[in-house]
């Protein structure tokens, strides 16, 4: 009663897996991974060994598909089993057991694969596919797009209730001490992708450097109008609210980002990233 999706960054060199799953804490039991080495995503009447023992073969140099022979011929139960890798070079293999419950099976692309079983239809594993092909951007915007393109197309026909979201590259943590860039789960919710979105929204401006160059605004006119209100409302402020972008606006905004711990997204220049600023603005609607 799950799907997910396994992939590889060859551009970034990263490693993610997500998934969803009308079953509580989906993200504690099907999604394992390691930069460098691979991930693997385990499901259908789960084997949580085929975690780590897929690992520790990838590790030795086996490719995605030559551990799914050797993991699913030791399990007597391999029949009732689903699970998809990508190995360290992006070798994507998949694997649905006979006796998983319809909709079961899966699709396997270049440097990715998706799976599927309890789907409402094979429309689930097919639409999340094609939306990880076409969409642009980073690997952790092209799998909760994929995610959010499956629940789209039917996802679990039981329903939904939790979600999560894993990526791996060499020395990703805040602190560069792991390798686990992104970790995030949604382990109780009525709609379990869309707040896993929420919380990766807010995730990027705590933790994460990989906003478009492009994607800025310039610290002058209704954008500082915009930026004194919030800092108006959350206490941070209490001059005019105009347009002037002064050394009280500027200290007033860097404690405001340092409360919220968005010093990740801090720049030196007179512009914003664009992510801050539409948390600004859906600020200012919330309290507004």
């Amino acid at each position: 009663m799950t799907f997910s999706i396994v992939a590889y960054d060859s551009e970034n060199v990263e490693w993610g897996v997500a998934v969803q799953s009308k079953l509580i804490a989906v993200g504690s039991i099907v999604p394992f991974g390691n930069a460098g080495v691979g991930v693997i995503a385990s499901q259908s009447w789960c084997n949580t060994s085929y975690g780590p023992k897929g690992l520790a073969l990838l590790k030795q140099g086996l490719t995605a598909e030559e551990t799914i022979s050797i993991i699913t011929k030791q399990d007597e139960k391999r029949e009732h089993r689903q699970l998809g890798i990508v190995d360290s070079h992006g070798n994507a293999a998949s694997f649905t057991g006979r006796e998983c419950f319809d909709w079961a099976g899966h699709i396997v692309g270049e440097n990715y694969a998706c799976q599927g079983n309890i789907l409402v239809s094979d429309e689930t594993v097919f639409s999340m596919s094609q939306a990880y092909r076409e969409t642009k951007g980073d690997l952790v915007e092209k799998l909760l797009t994929s995610l959010e393109a499956g629940q789209e197309a039917g996802g679990d026909s039981r329903g939904k209730q939790a979600a999560a979201v894993l990526v791996f590259k060499e020395k990703g943590s805040y602190d560069g001490g792991t390798d686990r860039y992104i970790d995030l789960r949604v382990d109780d919710h009525e709609h379990p992708i869309k707040e896993l979105r929420r919380v990766f929204e807010l995730y990027n401006l705590s933790f994460l450097k990989r906003d478009d160059p492009k994607d800025k605004v310039k610290l002058e006119g209704d954008v500082i109008k915009s930026i004194k209100e919030v800092l108006k409302l959350d206490g941070f402020y209490d001059g005019e609210i105009d347009s002037k972008y002064d050394a009280v606006t500027k200290e007033s905004l860097q404690k405001w980002m340092h409360t919220n711990n968005f010093e990740a997204k801090e720049r030196e220049d007179k512009f914003m990233w664009g992510s801050v600023y539409r948390y600004i603005e859906k600020r200012k609607e919330e309290i507004g």
